[in-house]
């Protein structure tokens, strides 16, 4: 296997895990199950983590960063990841980097002096995840830097593409950038839906990005918000899907495969004109310690196989154990390797 044969592109954020109650999610109108970006009314919840009796661990965060950590987890091969981002000059951002050297992952970080490295704040409540992120250097990512020999060179040893689809807020053109590279040489471009926010406020770039998709990933609320936003008159997952799959394309060399995950409800596979269900191995509710990162996980064990060439059901189940490994654990904490 070639070193760097996977790229990730995305927001590389540090993770503030803490268990919070109902009314601290209604205190700040959030959802039990969501993923926002933090307006100024959110912006207290940070220091309020910090400062307050709350039990906070920190972990490398952002959704392409923890599928990209999975991904390397299972390839075991030093260095046959790569990742791309903006972080601050910070004690954070030093943090990310020696994370990310511990799990043998190749960065190339854009170091904002100007900007502390984006935080996400994990609150979690029950089997319940809500995401509150605060960009700031992550949302700082220049084209300029995707170009630059050491990054390009990264690029272009690849042969996989991933960048989950919150980099649309951030820089779209340097997605379409990989896109363009990876249609010229046949290589493999996917990306996540991510949440349902941006096929609604960030649909224009979306459409712009989508047609370099070989595989496209997201969860049942996403797909279901994709198809309104897209005028996919259907909430059926296998209908989403196909529509999906026939969305212009620029490769015509690779059919789009669509992936929907939805927990504990079987994932949906479309792909050569055909849709598959696997369902998922069940898992006790007392087991369950935290869902954040779960789709991220499936994306990276699913990648990891994929990458190797394997078949189709490999790659899904190698997904599913992903996701049925992070669940159990706070964050997104890989094992140590055996």
């Amino acid at each position: 296997m070639s070193k760097g044969i996977l790229y990730g592109m995305g927001n590389p954020l540090l993770d503030m895990t803490a268990v919070v109650d109902e009314a601290y999610l209604q205190k700040y109108d959030l959802q039990p199950n969501n993923a926002i970006l933090a307006e100024d009314k959110h912006r207290p919840i940070y220091d309020e983590l910090l400062n307050e009796n709350y039990k906070v661990s920190y972990s490398p965060g952002g959704a392409t960063q923890n599928t990209i950590r999975v991904a390397q987890w299972y390839l075991k091969e030093p260095e046959s990841t790569s990742f791309v981002g903006c972080i601050g000059q910070d004690t954070f951002g030093e943090k990310l980097k020696g994370c990310m050297k511990n799990e043998h992952i190749k960065t190339n970080y854009l170091v904002d002096p100007t900007m502390p490295t984006g935080v996400c704040a994990v609150l979690i409540t029950g089997g319940n995840r809500s995401l509150v992120t605060r960009l700031d250097a992550a949302n700082e990512y220049k084209h300029s830097h995707l170009v630059s020999p050491t990054t390009w060179s990264l690029v272009t040893d690849a042969s996989f593409y991933y960048i989950a689809g919150y980099f649309l807020t951030v820089s779209p053109e340097s997605m379409i950038e990989i896109g363009e590279h990876a249609v010229a040489k046949n290589k493999c471009f996917s990306m996540n839906l991510s949440a349902p926010f941006l096929s609604q406020f960030f649909k224009e770039p979306m459409k712009k990005v989508l047609p370099y998709c070989d595989i496209v990933f997201g969860n049942e609320d996403e797909a279901r918000a994709f198809a309104k936003d897209f005028a996919i008159n259907s909430e059926d997952l296998h209908e989403i899907a196909k529509k999906l799959s026939v969305m212009p394309k620029k490769n015509n060399k690779r059919s789009r495969i669509v992936i929907f995950t939805q927990g504990a409800g079987p994932t949906v596979v479309f792909q050569d004109n055909k849709v598959k269900e696997y369902p998922v191995v069940p898992i006790a509710p007392e087991s369950i310690v935290d869902t954040n990162g779960a789709g991220d996980a499936f994306v990276g064990g699913f990648l990891a196989e994929y990458v190797l060439d394997k078949d189709m059901d490999t790659c899904v189940n190698n997904g599913m154990h992903a996701a049925h490994m992070i669940i159990q654990v706070s964050g997104c904490s890989l094992p140590e390797q055996q």
